[in-house]
């Protein structure tokens, strides 16, 4: 008489645990989406979130990053679920594909979000030390790791090698598409298309940046980031010229990093103007009151809505 081995727990209920941490991966990037799509800061306990979510990383193919990591986790609850709400007999046939896509979909998210925390840690957290975080991201990569694991102690995988063959295919297709998507914004200088100051300088701006390069002021900032952008704006390319302006990033032209991690900068832009730093983009007329400039003040160019 033989005993008849049990099924272990994480069988019976490893698709119904991928679809709960995908329900949440879902929670988080749909409200990303939704605040990137109404314009609206998130609430985060850093300040790495903001800047991490205003960068240039942050949009893929002019589209929230966010918009495609809800897609993603709403593909993989369907392909979790499917099987169950379908029944025994047609959920049987579609098991097998379901778990192969269920694989290559977690470790595709996987290796994506690891690349693009290697980006955080690099760009945002080691010069700025641990305000540079964004705690979405981590969920996000922490959620696609958890559905990973589950994927692969879910079931009984018969064939553990085709699972490897698969998996370092569909890893290096996704970390060499992640390298050629995010490399060549990180080579380009502060020409690239759509962060090109286009506005011209007044005589109260030239004036302005005088007074601000006499006093010794300085802007922080990072090449991708588009509040700088905003604020170089502000001035036009010919004022923007005299400001004394301080790269952070140091992929950016004529990076000083060390600079930038010495004046303890979190946020972009950041003004330091006589010894005192303020971050966030500055309207002309409060960087003339925090700078004491008594020149003209009929700035023509007016802040983004």
């Amino acid at each position: 008489m033989t005993r008849r081995r049990s099924t272990p727990w994480i069988y019976q209920y490893s698709r119904p645990l991928i679809a709960a941490v995908a329900g949440l991966g879902m929670l988080n990037t749909g409200y990303l989406t939704l605040s990137k799509f109404l314009n609206q800061d998130v609430v985060c306990p850093t300040s790495g979130c903001h800047e991490v979510l205003s960068s240039t990383y942050a949009t893929l193919f002019g589209l929230p990053l966010a918009l495609f990591g809800l897609g993603a986790y709403t593909a993989m609850a369907a392909m979790a679920l499917g099987p169950l709400v379908l029944g025994p007999q047609r959920g049987k046939a579609w098991g097998g594909l379901t778990w192969n896509l269920l694989f290559a979909g977690a470790l595709a998210m996987t290796v994506f979000s690891g690349y693009l925390m290697f980006i955080m840690v690099t760009k945002f957290v080691a010069p700025y030390g641990w305000g540079g975080l964004c705690v979405f991201c981590i969920a996000s990569a922490a959620s696609a790791l958890t559905m990973l694991v589950l994927t692969l102690v879910g079931r009984e995988w018969e064939d553990w090698g085709h699972l490897l063959f698969v998996g370092t295919l569909v890893g290096t297709v996704v970390l060499v598409g992640s390298v050629g998507v995010y490399a060549p914004p990180a080579q380009v200088s502060s020409t690239t298309p759509g962060f090109v100051i286009t506005t011209n300088s007044g005589p109260a701006e030239m004036g302005l940046a005088q007074h601000l390069r006499s006093i010794g002021a300085k802007m922080y900032g990072a090449y991708w980031c588009p509040h700088c952008h905003d604020q170089k704006q502000l001035f036009g390319k010919q004022a923007f010229a005299l400001i004394h302006y301080i790269e952070c990033d140091p992929q950016g032209p004529h990076p000083q990093p060390a600079l930038c991690q010495a004046a303890h900068i979190t946020g972009y832009p950041t003004w330091e103007i006589q010894g005192k730093f303020v971050s966030g983009v500055q309207t002309l007329e409060s960087l003339a009151q925090m700078s004491g400039y008594r020149g003209p003040q009929n700035f023509q160019n007016s802040p983004s809505p």
